[in-house]
């Protein structure tokens, strides 16, 4: 039996930047179409065109812009890529900025994806640190009677996959946060430990920074009015700030053992210089002694008695041990030793 066929996003062109280009009817692929074509794709009726580019060139924007008559402000901030997540309505289109994140090589990496939509089209444009969106394009065409819903969900079921990527970036650092607590109170600390504890707290900080006004963007999304949404899918909406709201705990909680971790690390770092403090003390106290006197008799006084005894030296150096001795144990019974 033959294994049924694998939709995948394929640009029909090779224009760089261009990720996929299709248009879709009642929830179902139509064809995959050249961007000089999708603005009379998207004014047909039932028909709606989904864009996908990545870290596009002012050229291609410029394109995109004559097809669905973009906003030249929204088409400015898709270029720049440096934007804070919101969104913005430009007569009947809205212009959506939502940030994403990776890790890469141990640090947070940041991107941006910038979301026109409007009756009858959806464009993303990707910058910088992101998952490919293909996997959000074929969960929508697996499911044809949601994709059917239009541009609106399709807004929505980008948002929603950009919030679950966050999830993989706390799992990891949770994973090294825990690897770290482990081995705080060991006695031989990594040197680069502490270092490494405050760059995931800054990481943490900035993806917070990140998340967080995305629950504000929802917020505006689930409003009555807006074009092209739907009150129907205002619940979907309500969900994604759900899932913002969870990961913001979640990072909150992050920040908390980390900094939990990194005072941990510092005291104990501490504890140990004070223990190699006092080990130097009661150390160089016990030399004293015999610094001390050797001291005296290297003064080179004839007149010292014991110079003439004859059991001079061994009862000197008899003493010597003695409070040598004597010294070592009452440091070893304050445990400095």
């Amino acid at each position: 039996m033959a294994k049924p066929l694998k939709l995948v996003s394929v640009p029909s062109t090779n224009t760089p930047g261009v990720v996929a280009s299709a248009v879709y009817a009642g929830g179902r692929r139509v064809m995959e179409i050249p961007i000089e074509e999708a603005g009379e794709w998207s004014r047909k009726p039932g028909h709606v065109v989904w864009i996908g580019l990545h870290e596009p060139s002012l050229d291609l924007l410029r394109k995109v812009q004559a097809e669905f008559g973009l906003h030249e402000l929204a088409i400015e901030d898709a270029l720049k890529a440096h934007q804070r997540p919101k969104v913005e309505q430009y007569g009947e289109a809205l212009f959506v900025v939502a940030r994403t994140a990776q890790m890469v090589e141990g640090r947070i990496a940041f991107g941006e994806t910038h979301l026109f939509v409007g009756r009858g089209y959806v464009v993303s444009v990707r910058h910088g640190a992101s998952t490919t969106y293909t996997p959000v394009r074929e969960r929508c065409e697996a499911a044809p009677k949601s994709l059917s819903e239009g541009e609106d969900f399709i807004l929505y079921a980008i948002l929603d996959f950009i919030v679950d990527n966050y999830m993989p970036v706390i799992e990891m650092i949770q994973e090294e946060v825990e690897g770290i607590e482990d081995g705080i109170l060991s006695a031989n600390q990594p040197q680069g430990q502490i270092v490494r504890l405050y760059q995931l707290r800054r990481d943490l900080l900035r993806l917070r920074n990140a998340a967080v006004p995305l629950v504000e963007v929802c917020r505006r999304l689930e409003q009555p009015g807006l074009p092209g949404i739907d009150s129907t899918l205002h619940p979907l909406f309500r969900d994604v700030s759900d899932h913002i709201r969870r990961v913001q705990e979640e990072i909150e909680s992050l920040r908390e053992v980390l900094a939990f971790a990194f005072e941990s690390s510092l005291m104990t770092g501490q504890a140990q210089q004070n223990e190699i403090t006092r080990k130097l003390a009661a150390w160089a106290a016990i030399l004293a002694v015999p610094t001390a006197v050797a001291g005296i008799y290297g003064m080179n006084f004839d007149v010292l008695p014991e110079l003439h005894w004859d059991y001079g030296y061994p009862l000197v150096l008899a003493f010597i041990a003695v409070i040598c001795s004597w010294l070592y144990w009452r440091f070893r019974r304050k445990q400095w030793l």
